[in-house]
């Protein structure tokens, strides 16, 4: 005889069958120790982009196993534990950053293992005088009265790292409302398109690929205006530069139009000052005068083209910046 199945693990199986088919990505998540009301946090933040689920190890398994997606069988290797079940329309790489967005601070019951140091800080207490100074007291809280309240008298690293957490002590913590524990949905693994990835493979610094790939869109950039590689976005920059080195070849060779006139004779002008300024003897006092006033303009206009290349400079990091941002901006 054949053992009865109930019709609801039917009908659950068929529903996540049905949301594997649905949904580009489906992920297995470890919801050991997470209290009741860290889930429904979690359920709720999850909400719009996806769809969690538990149930039984067996059913998730079976429901797996008999999806038709590509590989997507192998996902069932990492159901054990205490597991759910989550298809969602975000790429695995970013459901890694919202589960871990979605984890939260739980107090401790006792028993758990200290994922770091935990501190109680020097300060006054919410507590009145009474039971609860011996306590504190108990657990190597350093506590007294002072002005009908209780405080601490220094900060105190009541567990160190990896030290276990005592039931008294977690009962003080938590009414001193220091909870130590981040609790969430942790992924196991993620399918999508027809690849299941283990989560270190899906843990990367996004931040620091953003930053290199930054850096190469500014190499290449650089490459291409000082090779004159004309692109989309290197042609303003190369024009530039050429017209700038024009100019100034123009300006040294003498050559003679609209452009170069003002500067050929502002040349002039300074070469002649600079020659006469050379001359000990023979200099009327106008001639003086200009050569006084000369040095004088020539600090002036120093400090002014100074500026103006610093201005320069910035326009020319700005419009490299923008289309670095331009470019960037394909990258999310």
């Amino acid at each position: 005889m054949m053992a009865h199945v109930a019709p609801w693990k039917y009908e659950f199986v068929d529903k996540l069958e049905k949301l594997i088919e649905k949904y580009p990505v489906v992920g297995i998540v470890n919801i050991n120790n997470i209290p009741a009301p860290q889930m429904q946090k979690m359920r709720a933040s999850l909400k719009e982009h996806s769809v969690f689920i538990v149930g039984k190890n067996r059913l998730i398994k079976l429901a797996i196993e008999k999806a038709a997606k590509e590989n997507i069988k192998d996902l069932a290797n990492y159901v054990d534990g205490q597991t759910g079940i989550i298809f969602t329309d975000i790429d695995a790489f970013k459901l890694v950053k919202t589960l871990d967005k979605s984890k939260t601070k739980a107090p401790a019951k006792g028993g758990e293992i200290a994922p770091e140091d935990i501190v109680v800080h020097e300060g006054e207490t919410q507590f009145k005088p009474g039971p609860i100074i011996s306590e504190l007291q108990k657990v190597g809280i350093p506590a007294a009265i002072q002005k009908g309240k209780i405080v601490i008298r220094k900060d105190t690293v009541v567990v160190k790292k990896g030290e276990k957490i005592s039931r008294d002590l977690a009962q003080v913590l938590t009414k001193l409302e220091i909870y130590p524990l981040t609790v969430g949905l942790d992924l196991k693994a993620a399918y999508e398109d027809g690849m299941v990835f283990p989560k270190d493979v899906l843990e990367v610094d996004t931040e620091m690929v953003y930053g290199n790939v930054l850096n190469a869109i500014q190499s290449a950039i650089n490459l291409s205006v000082n090779a004159s590689f004309p692109t989309k976005v290197t042609m303003p920059m190369i024009i530039a530069n050429a017209h700038i080195k024009a100019l100034n070849l123009a300006v040294n060779a003498g050559v003679v139009n609209k452009e170069t006139l003002p500067m050929l004779i502002t040349k002039a002008y300074g070469e002649m000052l600079s020659v006469a300024s050379k001359l000990a003897d023979g200099l009327d006092d106008e001639l003086k005068s200009l050569i006084s006033s000369s040095h004088a303009e020539i600090k002036e206009e120093t400090k002014e083209e100074e500026k103006k290349e610093e201005k320069k400079e910035e326009e020319e990091e700005n419009k490299e910046e923008e289309a670095i941002a331009g470019l960037g901006s394909l990258f999310g």
